[in-house]
């Protein structure tokens, strides 16, 4: 098959400092065949992303480097050297790409439709009223519920998956023969993951364009692509068709990334992390039992919560949004609730209502005798250590200009643990050998860490209070497969040597059910579920339950 797209030996390094230089592609080669889906696989800083901003061109001119015997070939046009000019011609159509973050890339000042409108005045001389009805037609294209209220809409108005669709329409606009997708799933519901990747799917059929898909979820891989490319470190470690690769993979580090994520079968009590697959030591785990029994000790009992917001509608008008409505389960001590559904079910708001930093509109939340919610401040000042909360972004709940040390020391202080500054130290040290983390780590500052270790960071915080209940709030969602391997093995370990109840909110269904004794699901602030996470998902019985686990992605 003909290769529309050949990077052959592709060596990119990156200046660090005034006299020091790392190698961030270490000769990568892979090809993409006109007509044909290929993804490329691998953690963060695996390089897959450099990968596609070289070809695109967008590497940053300062402090970059790409070796000259490196090369990428489009249709046969060698594109390293190009002039920028035709660079940026040839990349505004004939290869376009979509990215990660769409509120990243949409100016939040302009609507959407003049965005898409731009690119075709600009790469296809369209007239304003010409590129205003191909836009159109561009939003309906990708599924756009009501593209003509939409196209006036400004990003901000627009739900993620909606953004991505923007995304998706502004790379289509001029019928690239080359369409690069960069992790356009990440951090979406899994319906609207499955929309997003059918939408692309389907393009790619229509138009026949060739699609380089870049991920870290192989479950994706097997629904979207033909052939599959793995990279680590800036190195290809495996390639061949996806059917060939996921059953019998020759690399260990794609055995890893098979085998990290949780499984629905089963639910080892403990995960394998990327180490144990380089290193030879997998073995065979036994399964942990999960579920809800009688003599369960009810820790949080929460009856009939909601919570309702004022949202402005013009200038003068506003309307009551109801994000949660009659809400009710209880909490055993020791156990697991997930709670699931999609943007805007109000999961994360009846965790944020338990522990204050919503004021809930009503209903009780009963803890160690106490109504957590009727409380005044001062009266709940000493139970605010007793349930803490695991942010999804570590690096937005940590104090940048703290260090370690101080982040863990303060709350210690705030709350009178320990009996000194010298007790509080041992106590920090303490944990962060706990969560997996060397004592140096003490004068260090979270930007130092990676994403994992920060995850860690913000568990030891947590855990500085001495917690009964931990609400973690899509705490493993940003995660890489492994790197959330090992924080959900931590949080199962911190649960059976200290008792701990969490409450763990989601959008993935497979982490979920590996966490879970109990699952509940909400749809549109009320909950239309809930039963032993097993039961569940063996037999759900709910409409919107069944259509969440049929979104799951599945590796075969």
């Amino acid at each position: 098959m003909t290769a529309l797209l050949e990077v052959r030996n592709l060596r990119v390094r990156f200046q660090t400092d005034k006299t020091h230089w790392v190698e961030r592609l270490k000769g990568v080669s892979f090809d993409v065949p006109a007509n044909t889906t290929v993804a490329l696989v691998g953690e963060s800083g695996s390089g897959k992303s450099v990968s596609s901003l070289a070809v695109m061109g967008l590497l940053p001119e300062q402090g970059c480097a790409i070796d000259p015997a490196s090369r990428i070939r489009f249709d046969g046009q060698e594109l390293l050297g190009q002039p920028l000019r035709a660079r940026r011609r040839l990349c505004g159509r004939d290869i376009a790409m979509v990215f990660q973050e769409p509120m990243s890339s949409l100016n939040p000042v302009f609507t959407v439709g003049f965005q898409i409108g731009e690119v075709l005045r600009r790469h296809l001389r369209l007239s304003r009223a010409a590129a205003r009805a191909r836009t159109l037609a561009l939003l309906e294209e990708v599924g756009m519920p009501d593209p003509a209220l939409k196209i006036d809409a400004y990003p901000s108005q627009l739900s993620g998956g909606q953004q991505q669709r923007v995304m998706i329409a502004m790379a289509i606009a001029c019928a690239p023969r080359l369409l690069i997708a960069d992790e356009p799933t990440t951090a979406l519901d899994v319906t609207i993951q499955k929309q997003i990747v059918a939408l692309l799917a389907s393009l790619q059929r229509r138009r026949g364009m060739a699609v380089l898909f870049i991920t870290h979820d192989l479950g994706l891989v097997a629904e979207v692509a033909e052939h599959v490319v793995v990279m680590r470190d800036g190195e290809v470690r495996e390639t061949g068709p996806v059917a060939q690769v996921f059953q019998a993979p020759h690399d260990p580090y794609t055995q890893a990334l098979l085998h990290c994520r949780p499984p629905l079968a089963t639910r080892p009590r403990r995960l394998p992390v990327i180490d144990d697959y380089l290193q030879g030591h997998v073995t065979a785990a036994p399964e942990r039992v999960r579920g809800s029994a009688p003599e369960d000790v009810p820790l949080l009992s929460v009856r009939h919560l909601s919570k309702s917001f004022q949202v402005k509608r013009g200038w003068l008008r506003h309307e009551t949004f109801h994000a949660v409505r009659d809400v009710s389960f209880t909490l055993a001590r020791g156990k697991t609730l997930g709670i699931v559904g999609e943007s805007g079910s109000g999961k994360t708001t009846v965790g944020l209502s338990l522990v204050r930093l919503h004021q809930a509109s009503g209903g009780s939340a009963m803890f160690d005798g106490r109504d957590l919610l009727a409380l005044s401040a001062a009266e709940f000042q000493p139970y605010r250590r007793r349930i803490q909360v695991v942010f999804q972004n570590p690096y937005a709940s940590l104090n940048p200009r703290f260090t370690v040390g101080q982040i863990l020391l303060e709350p210690m202080r705030l709350h009178a643990i320990g009996a000194d500054d010298a007790d509080r130290t041992a106590r920090a040290l303490a944990l962060l050998r706990r969560v997996g983390l060397p004592e140096s780590a003490f004068a260090r500052y979270p930007h130092e860490f990676s994403g994992g270790q920060r995850q860690r960071i913000a568990i030891a915080r947590c855990l500085s209070l001495q917690p009964e209940i931990l609400v973690c709030d899509e705490s493993v969602s940003a995660l890489d497969v492994s790197v959330q391997a090992q924080v959900l093995n931590l949080l199962q370990e911190l649960q059976d040597e200290l008792g701990l109840s969490y409450l763990f909110i989601s959008h993935d269904l497979a982490v979920v059910k590996y966490m879970s004794d109990q699952v509940m699901v909400m749809q549109h602030g009320q909950v239309v579920e809930l039963a032993d996470a097993d039961t569940l998902y063996r037999a759900p019985q709910h409409p919107y339950t069944q259509r969440l686990l049929a979104a799951i992605p599945q590796l075969s």
